[in-house]
């Protein structure tokens, strides 16, 4: 079982992108929250996407023996939450991401570069 939160965050974000997730942000909470470490937000372009990206990485955790505490919205599919603990995944359709702006709400948090450090492979 994987403990570590930022393994688990990669985890996460992989299977995200393997359902062709939209603009992945990883956020680093660590020390900013006490309710987790990383939040992880990303886009589809339909209801139907975000729940496939949403059941993706419900699939791909329960793999490695995680589950998550909780979920939220996966029946209108606009803005599904799950809740990992040390990792929450926000996965919006669109214009719902517009809305809510978590990233901006966030702006201070420090963003994994998906790029060096958000090793995937």
């Amino acid at each position: 079982m994987v403990t570590d939160s930022k393994t688990k965050s990669l985890l996460c974000l992989k299977a995200a992108l393997d359902k062709k997730a939209l603009d992945p942000v990883l956020l680093e909470l660590k020390g900013t929250t006490s309710f987790t470490d990383y939040f992880l937000l990303c886009s589809g372009k339909s209801d139907r996407q975000v729940q496939a990206i949403a059941q993706g990485i419900e699939e791909a955790l329960k793999k490695k023996g995680i589950r998550p505490l909780g979920r939220e919205g996966m029946t209108g599919g606009r803005w599904i939450l799950m809740d990992y603990e040390d990792v929450v995944v926000h996965i919006f359709l669109g214009p719902v991401r517009e809305v809510y702006d978590l990233e901006g709400l966030w702006i201070d948090a420090p963003r994994i570069d998906l790029q060096k450090g958000g090793n995937v492979g």
